[in-house]
């Protein structure tokens, strides 16, 4: 893994040098855009209606527009000049526990790995949020753009996520989904199948058991195209097109998940016995 940032995490007054790499990648299957005539990769240009001719990166400067079709120039000194101050550095601010946090301030995942000569204050930190089961909040600035960001422990390696601000989630009352929720009853009964269907499908997290089936039917495509084979579509068959209740449909849940169970439990209980 190729490292992204070099720094230290400032905590308090113990200076933690650090290498940040990425966590996380997407493999997605890459297309190119063809012209359909003749399948030839087609080019993305810069065009300027105004002037009627294609413009060079080198003539491309940053706008932003206050109004419509008003637009204000941004240079790279302006950029340049925006006083951050953790250009080198993770600023821890605060610990708090992971649980407050919901994951829809989390953006990207990136592992921290000890410096040279950080190597105590690294394992000091990752031992002591995890005897105080917390997690950093922090500042990072990459790339000259700054960061909200939180310092966690996952698999004995110091993780960073950095995160959106309080500014940049939506907020959840434009939904109405709240008010919707008080004016809807559910039975005893609903509820009892309801969590009777969770606690059968409960199981332990193994991210290894999801595969991205999509990905690997996609690639199966793909793979016959080149061979030249021809590509059958399967028949979708439509579901029972019989209105169930809620109640009937929570009880066939249950069924169909015992059901599926009661296999599984026999093969256990010949290799056990």
């Amino acid at each position: 893994m190729r490292t992204i940032w070099k720094g230290a995490v400032n905590f308090g007054l113990v200076n933690i040098p650090v290498r940040m790499l990425t966590a996380t990648s997407k493999n997605n299957i890459k297309f190119r855009y063809l012209h359909e005539k003749c399948n030839t990769p087609v080019k993305t240009t810069r065009y300027c209606p105004s002037c009627e001719k294609e413009v060079t990166f080198d003539e491309i400067v940053k706008g932003y527009e206050y109004s419509d079709q008003q637009f204000v120039v941004l240079k790279e000194e302006d950029f340049a000049n925006i006083p951050v101050k953790t250009t080198k550095t993770i600023d821890i601010i605060d610990f708090v526990k992971l649980e407050e946090i919901d994951p829809v301030y989390y953006i990207k995942s990136y592992y921290l790995n000890p410096g040279e000569g950080g190597e105590k204050p690294y394992f000091l930190l990752r031992n002591s949020l995890q005897e105080t089961n917390k997690v950093a909040v922090t500042r990072i600035s990459i790339r000259s753009k700054e960061s909200l960001a939180l310092i966690r422990v996952m698999d004995e390696v110091l993780v960073l996520e950095t995160m959106y601000y309080a500014d940049e989630v939506k907020p959840v009352e434009g939904l109405g989904v709240k008010k919707m929720g008080k004016q809807i009853e559910i039975n005893e009964r609903e509820k009892e199948l309801a969590v009777e269907i969770i606690n059968n499908l409960t199981d332990q997290f193994k991210p290894e058991k999801y595969e991205n089936r999509y990905r690997q039917h996609l690639r199966e495509i793909i793979d016959k195209k080149i061979a030249g084979e021809d590509i059958k579509i399967p028949e979708i068959k439509e579901g029972d097109a019989k209105v169930l209740d809620l109640m009937e449909k929570l009880k066939k849940s249950v069924e169909s998940i015992d059901q599926e169970e009661k296999p599984a439990r026999k093969k256990s209980d010949k290799r056990t016995g």
